[in-house]
């Protein structure tokens, strides 16, 4: 008997609620930090930059110049950064039918990482070498676990043949990192640091490199909601409907591991958001793709934006890794998926 497809479409509430979110995490963001901004003189400002709109915010020329070369930068980046992280969390949870995959499921994480520590070892790891040697990691370690799991699925890739082939991979270029930390003992303070993530800019370049892939893997995805829908029923069902599964599958895979490739070169590994966000709006809005992915876009959004300015100002004038505030908020709630999952109810 063939399972039901996901019938809940997207509520415009739940569309108000994400985007209330991430304007209030947005707007503390901005406002919270060593220089004093106010929320109402945020506000004002972000206003007096609308066409036809002119308002007077009461910021000085330097507190101005906080606002929009430092601290929004920022945000918008940690807003692309969470939204990429939670559209590929989901994404990967739908395509493989696993509630526990996230944007590191095949590797992509662990090869970034040990592009950036190259980088880092060999003293060539500018603002812009960086991001691509963490970029060029990725792809490399996407290819391969590709390239494994064609081989062990018997010439096509399957969902157990990825997964596994995945750990395979984010094992070995973890190995690998640990020993390019290890013979350039120096640098593994500045490499832990990458590693931990950070949401540090030099402007608006981070968010110009991101931003495409972001759009482009955004489009992809939410054009794919409701076939997501259908691979939800099983393979062997979606075929009978006529789903082109294996095409549907490569397509996403590939959207979400570019994008998430993309905003691990920025932002360093951030661990959770692809679990944590994608799992609470389905207690939100339900099971379909149609509405769990553009919403899951938002909080993520919203979710990284708020953990970043937790991680600035906690212990202020020092800054937490940001991973760090992410870890604490979703290692429990990972354990909870995990039990839920166990006990079939997930």
């Amino acid at each position: 008997m063939t399972a039901a497809l996901p019938n809940r479409r997207l509520r415009p509430s739940a569309v108000a609620w994400a985007c209330a979110a991430l304007g209030v995490a947005a707007i503390g963001g901005i406002a919270l930090g060593p220089v004093d901004l106010t929320p109402s003189a945020v506000v004002l400002e972000l206003l007096d930059r609308l066409p036809w709109v002119s308002v007077d915010s009461g910021l000085s020329e330097r507190q101005a110049a906080v606002l929009w070369e430092l601290r929004m930068p920022r945000v918008v980046l940690g807003g692309l950064v969470g939204a990429t992280l939670a559209m590929a969390g989901a994404t990967y949870q739908g395509v493989f039918r696993n509630p526990l995959a996230d944007p590191y499921l095949l590797g992509i994480a662990a090869g970034a990482g040990f592009g950036a520590t190259l980088a880092i070892v060999a003293g060539v790891n500018s603002s812009w070498v960086l991001p691509i040697a963490a970029f060029i990691g990725g792809l490399v370690a996407v290819v391969v676990t590709y390239g494994l799991g064609m081989i062990g699925g018997g010439g096509r890739h399957t969902t157990g043949t990825l997964i596994l082939a995945g750990v395979a991979v984010a094992s070995f270029f973890t190995a690998l990192q640990t020993l390019a930390q290890q013979l350039a003992s120096d640098t593994i303070r500045e490499v832990f640091a990458w590693i931990l993530g950070r949401l540090t800019t030099v402007g608006w370049s981070e968010v110009a490199t991101l931003l495409p892939f972001v759009l482009v893997a955004g489009v992809a995805t939410l054009l794919h909601g409701r076939h997501l829908d259908v691979l939800a029923v099983g393979e062997e069902e979606a075929s009978s409907l006529g789903l082109p599964v294996e095409r549907v599958r490569v397509t996403l895979v590939v959207a979400a591991t570019l994008a998430t490739a993309a905003a691990v070169s920025v932002s360093g590994l951030i661990g959770f958001v692809g679990i944590v966000v994608p799992h609470a709006v389905r207690r939100l809005v339900g099971t379909s793709y149609r509405a769990v992915l553009p919403v899951s876009i938002i909080g993520g959004a919203a979710f990284l934006v708020g953990a970043d300015a937790l991680a600035r100002n906690v212990i202020a004038p020092s800054e937490l890794p940001i991973g760090v505030v992410t870890a604490f908020v979703g290692a429990p709630f990972f354990a909870v998926v995990l039990r839920r999952t166990r006990s079939g109810l997930a």
